[in-house]
């Protein structure tokens, strides 16, 4: 598939944005974090930045832009739909969460009330991206059940990293959070290398024979429908070289989940000022990782049409 920069950047953003709120509302649940005014300032306006951002950067890949608030009347069939009606519905609470917290000093009562409220919507927000691409058929590497949980597991792996970095810089962070980081990113680097081990070893990709519905023999392509390549094969058809793959694959593993565990490693057992430089610098390394780990998950993936022009 053709990689968009625009969706790409959705994907990446908005989860670590929704990754960040839900954490941020957790924190207020659960007593982790005071009513302090630059806090709520710095935490709830970077997780809006990214999820706004993100959601504003999607509609650049839609033909009419202007239309996408169409696209929110479709809810019943379309995941798009869903996705779309909980990023609003999200707002609501946040807003509400945002004033108590930083107009009223309160993080008790109604406010934690409206921090988990948002939490929700940010998990079933991100739930809903992830079932968009789950739910495609044609494409064997996204329709696994890896796909949904990816986009939780990562967005709250990214959106653990940023809590954790603006708790440290506010002296707020205990030691106990920079090792659960490190365990997340522990956890997300075993995942995303199942994910890859699965799709390289996939079994049940569409043939051409599966692809018509033709059983007997082997079905072939004689010619194509056309001389030249069209919109189809270059929104469908992406082909990424396999030593490229391979490479990329390893720079997004250094990138995403080496070089932000060793930093939380090195933080864990330094000084304060030290540790609270790892933490901060992690997170733009993570998102930075992340950004061709969504790549990768774009331009890996094959479309059931290519067959019909001759793809293996």
């Amino acid at each position: 598939m053709h990689p968009a920069i625009s969706v790409i950047f959705f994907t990446t953003a908005s989860g670590a944005g929704y990754g960040l709120l839900a954490l941020l509302g957790l924190g207020a649940v659960l007593g982790l974090m005071p009513p302090h005014l630059a806090l709520g300032l710095t935490g709830l306006g970077l997780a809006l930045a990214l999820i706004s951002s993100g959601l504003v950067a999607s509609t650049a890949h839609l033909g009419r832009p202007e239309r996408a608030w169409r696209a929110l009347s479709q809810w019943r069939s379309s995941w798009l739909s869903r996705e779309g009606v909980a990023a609003i519905f999200t707002y609501l609470p946040t807003a509400a969460f945002a004033f108590g917290w930083i107009l009223l000093g309160r993080l008790n009562g109604w406010v934690a009330a409206a921090g988990l409220i948002a939490t929700l919507g940010a998990m079933v927000t991100v739930s809903m991206t992830g079932m968009i691409y789950a739910s495609l058929k044609p494409v064997a590497q996204w329709h696994t059940p890896f796909t949904m949980p990816a986009y939780l597991i990562f967005a709250a792996i990214t959106g653990l990293t940023l809590f954790n970095a603006i708790l440290q810089v506010f002296g707020l962070g205990p030691k106990w959070l920079i090792g659960l980081a490190a365990f997340g990113t522990l956890c997300g680097w075993a995942f995303k290398r199942a994910v890859w081990h699965h799709d390289d070893a996939i079994a049940n990709r569409p043939t051409l024979n599966s692809a018509t519905g033709l059983t007997g023999g082997r079905v072939r392509s004689v010619q194509w429908p056309h001389t030249e390549r069209n919109y189809l094969l270059k929104e469908m058809g992406y082909r990424i070289a396999r030593k490229h793959s391979i490479r990329l694959r390893c720079i997004a593993q250094v990138l995403a989940f080496a070089i932000p565990f060793t930093l939380f490693a090195i933080a864990f057992f330094v000084a304060p000022w030290v540790a609270i430089t790892a933490c901060v610098l992690a997170a733009p390394v993570q998102l930075a990782g992340m950004l061709i780990e969504r790549w990768l998950f774009f331009a890996e993936a094959t479309h059931t049409v290519t067959l019909y022009y001759g793809e293996a």
